[in-house]
């Protein structure tokens, strides 16, 4: 793995929007507008940049639609996180078969994390004849490039070479939302979980310069956003790698400063780094949703020792501890694993234990899946199928319970919430800790901050009336 970080220059950006202007002359040519159609697996971060491949479609002079069927090119941005992720990719990956032979003049491309594994290349190279391109999330800054040699040169392009980790400030984009927006902080993970792959296809940490984020959230406000996301692997690691002396509670706080009615969240936290100063901070600062995943994985000391997760249970409790008492409003989130090579009984039960203890509002749980190139793959695992799915439905059994109970608190309070879209016929909010809120009124809510009573509750979600 190449850990070296790499600054994408001024002249290398524009030698790929000259790609983009011979891309658009191109389609002048041909006389017509060519459509394009992103589909995206995985995290925020991938949706994130999604938002970056679909702004240098645009630029290359292609209408964004909504489906494959039809589109002049395809791209499939992928999660390697878990096993049934990648399968699911691939079986859609096999569809487009369909689609090219509808319209033999597709080109498709496969991109993500998938696309940094190089059995993942090598199979698309054998079995994928169709796929035109694959390029790893260190090259997406050369897509114009790779599109434009597949356009002229009619051979498959892959761009999957360990090239360091970079960073390419200035690339056009088209966001999903004019109301919410990811803003990417930083990319990579040094942590090396002994069961995850990121490490292996984003590289080491990198931080963008705070300089570059805070500007782009000004204009984010500026045009109306209301909801901002600041997204990392983890994003407590931020400005490590910086001689500027900003951590992330520092930078959480500058963007809290900025003018404007908008509301801050952030992901993921990694607890081997959230720090008293960044519980302080979101404490402090109105704007900043006391809202927190903090991901676990395991109960057990010994297992977090075994997933080298660089924290035990006490340490994970002091943490959540702290947290909770500068913010007793605190929404907590988390991940957890259950079935992770090893894993007994005994420590099973000390996950259930911590889940009762801290009471989440909602948990984001998982069975174990190895990944190939992960230490965790090579580990005795003598846990059957059954037994791990088993304790994966006590654990979601105790989970759901909590998170009924939880909302059921809600019933009777009002709460300041954005209002973000539509459910069929209803209307959509979320209050500062996130919570899903559906409730009835004009569309014309939309993108405005309302405070709502709370009428009803289930497991998810909640349901509300106006309050004013």
């Amino acid at each position: 793995m190449n850990g070296k970080t790499t600054v994408i220059s001024q002249a290398q950006l524009d030698t790929q929007f000259a790609y983009c202007d011979k891309i658009a002359a191109y389609w002048l040519a041909a006389g017509r507008t060519p459509a394009a159609y992103v589909e995206t697996y995985g995290c925020q971060q991938n949706e994130a940049d999604s938002e970056n491949i679909r702004g240098m479609l645009k630029e290359c002079g292609y209408e964004i639609c909504q489906e494959p069927e039809g589109a002049d090119v395809v791209v499939m941005n992928t999660c390697a996180i878990r096993e049934h992720a990648e399968q699911r990719v691939f079986g859609n990956l096999g569809a487009l078969t369909h689609t090219k032979r509808r319209h033999p003049e597709q080109k498709i491309f496969l991109c993500g994390c998938m696309a940094g594994q190089e059995s993942v290349s090598q199979r698309i190279k054998m079995s994928y004849p169709h796929v035109d391109g694959v390029f790893s999330t260190h090259h997406l800054w050369q897509f114009p490039e790779i599109l434009y040699m597949v356009l002229t040169s009619g051979r498959r392009q892959f761009y999957v070479a360990d090239e360091p980790g970079s960073i390419a400030e200035g690339l056009p984009i088209v966001r999903s939302s004019t109301l919410k927006a990811w803003v990417s902080i930083m990319y990579g993970c040094n942590n090396f979980c002994t069961y995850c792959i990121v490490p292996y296809v984003r590289g080491r940490e990198r931080s963008r310069k705070p300089e570059d984020i805070l500007a782009e959230c000004r204009e984010l406000v500026a045009a109306g956003c209301k909801e901002i996301n600041l997204l990392g692997q983890n994003v407590n690691s931020y400005g490590k790698d910086l001689e500027c002396g900003m951590d992330f509670a520092d930078l959480l706080a500058e963007v809290a400063k900025i003018d404007g009615d908008f509301i801050i969240r952030f992901m993921t936290s990694h607890p081997r780094d959230a720090s008293r100063k960044l519980f302080d901070t979101m404490a402090a600062y109105p704007k900043i949703a006391k809202q927190l995943h903090l991901p676990f994985q395991s109960g057990s000391s010994r297992v977090l020792k075994a997933m080298n997760r660089h924290y035990d249970r006490e340490k994970y409790l002091d943490t959540v501890n702290y947290a909770k008492s500068v913010m007793p409003d605190l929404v907590l989130t988390s991940d957890v694993i259950v079935g992770f090579p090893g894993e007994t009984q005994e420590e099973f039960e000390e996950t259930i234990s911590l889940i009762q203890q801290v009471r989440y509002d909602a948990l984001f749980t998982f069975i174990f899946s190895p990944r190939g190139g992960t230490p965790a793959a090579k580990m005795e695992d003598p846990t059957p199928k059954a037994e791990k799915n088993r304790r994966f439905d006590r654990l979601c059994a105790v989970q759901n319970q909590i998170s009924e109970e939880i909302h059921s608190g809600y019933v009777g309070k009002t709460f300041r919430c954005l209002i973000d879209g539509k459910d069929k016929d209803l209307l959509t909010a979320r209050t500062e800790g996130g919570r899903l809120v559906r409730l009835a009124g004009e569309d014309s809510l939309i993108g405005s901050f309302r405070h709502i009573t709370i009428t009803g509750s289930t497991t998810w979600s909640l349901t509300g009336s106006l309050a004013d």
